[in-house]
């Protein structure tokens, strides 16, 4: 069977960024999430045992696969560099995936966050022989990677394994023409090479729904939808685009994502031009383009809360919120390293997955929130 053959619906859910009370997920709510989610015909899960710092495959296993019998929903996970330091370290990781999510395979296996960085040591330790191993097993249905880099790397890698199925990567329509992320040029190469796409950061970690009062006027005058439904309806609108994630964290988001994707259409001409004005806005803004993917703070020796700081920048210098100088001092740092604590390690660099300078914008954000 080919992805995404048995499912029509171009809408999955992200499991990155899950309901929270006290640091631990909300299970209660993403239960009544995934009810809501599967009542309305939707199958797709997406998941990594990194996510939530290894909550989300656990959470998963408790208000998804444990309530539910195994056809009624199609789940992806994935292999990620900092768990794995040569071929045989693998299946056993694996394995706990799989018992970490309570399930005997998953319909989608992906190599995650690929890019010039970490392709290599995926080649050195054979982790895509691996995965296509367990694909004739039967663990694995599907096979794909996910992506964040330049279209040449991203050519490379599907030479070198033609095998691979599907590619997940970030495209919404701020960074569609950007230079950095590409999403153009690596969703058309996805196309030439017959890759079905999956699309992750559709709102951009939510700077497509925190929008500037110029850019909520240009949508609130085509009537009363989402700011979320422009930016979701533009990435399902592709026609190689089968899956489009959304990482819901509470039942609000759950509703109104539903609303739209549940009888999809794609944006008409009106809706359209309203998306290219409020591109045209966002280029004229300095924004940080951070999709608060939280890969940086696993590693960061001062324990820094690095997308919450550049959230804090982002909305005092592009959106006037008076009150960042209170998140930052007092909700961000009171208990976690300060910008200007930085002691320039790197780490926080390697791991992103949009290549931002991370310690020279760190010194941004120290010069406005420290002086």
């Amino acid at each position: 069977m080919k992805p995404f053959e048995e499912n029509n619906k171009k809408f999955g859910f992200g499991c990155m960024r899950l309901p929270m009370i006290d640091g631990k997920v909300d299970t209660a709510q993403f239960a009544d999430m995934v009810d809501y989610f599967i009542e309305n015909e939707f199958t797709y899960f997406d998941t990594a045992h990194g996510y939530i710092g290894g909550q989300s495959e656990t959470a998963i296993k408790e208000c998804l696969t444990s309530r539910y019998p195994r056809e009624a929903y199609t789940l992806t996970d994935k292999l990620t560099a900092p768990y794995f330091n040569k071929q045989e370290d693998i299946r056993p990781f694996f394995e706990s995936q799989l018992k970490a999510c309570g399930v005997e395979y998953f319909d989608y296996y992906l190599m995650h966050a690929q890019g010039s960085e970490n392709y290599p040591k995926f080649k050195r330790c054979k982790a895509y022989e691996t995965a296509l191993e367990l694909k004739k097993e039967g663990k694995i249905k599907h096979f794909g990677i996910s992506f964040h880099d330049t279209v040449d790397v991203l050519k490379e890698i599907l030479d070198d394994y033609p095998e691979i199925e599907v590619v997940q990567i970030q495209l919404n329509y701020v960074d569609y023409e950007d230079k950095a992320v590409q999403g153009r040029k690596c969703y058309e190469l996805c196309q030439s090479y017959g890759k079905p796409v999956i699309v992750m950061e559709p709102v951009k970690g939510g700077s497509l729904v925190n929008l500037p009062e110029e850019a909520k006027e240009i949508y609130d005058s085509l009537g009363s939808m989402s700011y979320a439904s422009y930016a979701i309806r533009y990435a399902a609108g592709f026609d190689n685009v089968k899956m489009v994630l959304s990482g819901m964290s509470d039942m609000a988001q759950m509703k109104d994502n539903v609303s739209y994707m549940k009888h999809f259409t794609p944006l008409n001409d009106a809706e359209q031009n309203a998306v290219n004005r409020v591109c045209e806005i966002f280029k004229n803004m300095d924004m940080i383009p951070c999709t608060s993917c939280r890969y940086c703070t696993d590693g960061c020796p001062k324990k820094i809360l690095i997308p919450d700081l550049f959230s804090c920048y982002n909305a005092k210098t592009v959106f006037n919120n008076w009150n960042q100088d209170y998140y930052y001092n007092t909700v961000y740092t009171a208990n976690n390293g300060k910008a200007g604590e930085c002691i320039k390690c790197g780490k926080c660099e390697h791991e992103c997955p949009q290549h931002l300078p991370i310690r020279e914008l760190l010194v941004q954000v120290a010069d406005l929130f420290e002086r």
